[in-house]
């Protein structure tokens, strides 16, 4: 018995390895590249205000959050996103190719969110960031990317992620 759960042991860690090293893989692969003006790029929110990214980035990491409202996974990424900027985490989100600025707020307020929101409505900030996947999550710090994934993402996962950029 107990060679069995030894056998075992070692294949689900082998498994786990395998799946951390393909998870790795693919985020280096779908990694977004940082345009060259972006700190120089002003942006503005729904709410009026004028950013830049770098200027956000200079003291504390900045979660930057590319998102779609049609996207299905980010309706379970979003939350998580909106929970750390309430807790006063620096957080930016581009809402790529989701409609006017009315339709963005709109679909902000029927999922009970708030967030700092670009709206991309052309997708031409997400092109020049190379970005290929909702939802695409980015910590900037300093100025400089410091992380990136892809995909679903949990709230540990990117208070971590922050956690680690400040390092």
């Amino acid at each position: 018995m107990k060679s069995k759960l030894r056998r075992w042991g070692k294949e689900a860690l082998v498994m786990v390895v395998i799946f951390i090293t393909i998870v790795v893989l693919m985020d280096l692969w779908r990694a977004p590249k940082m345009p060259a003006t972006f700190d120089s790029t002003p942006l503005h929110t729904l709410d009026g205000h004028s950013v830049t990214l770098s200027t956000l980035s200079e003291e504390r990491p900045l979660l930057l959050y590319f998102w779609a409202s049609w996207c299905g996974v980010c309706r379970y990424t979003t939350p998580s996103v909106a929970q750390l900027a309430e807790e006063g985490e620096n957080v930016m989100t581009i809402a790529l190719r989701s409609g006017a600025a009315v339709d963005v707020s709109r679909w902000l307020e029927q999922k009970k969110v708030q967030l700092p929101v670009v709206n991309d409505a052309s997708g031409e900030l997400s092109r020049n960031w190379q970005i290929g996947v909702t939802p695409t999550l980015v910590v900037l710090y300093k100025g400089e990317v410091v992380s990136s994934t892809t995909g679903w993402t949990t709230y540990w996962g990117m208070k971590a992620r922050l956690w680690w950029a400040a390092l």
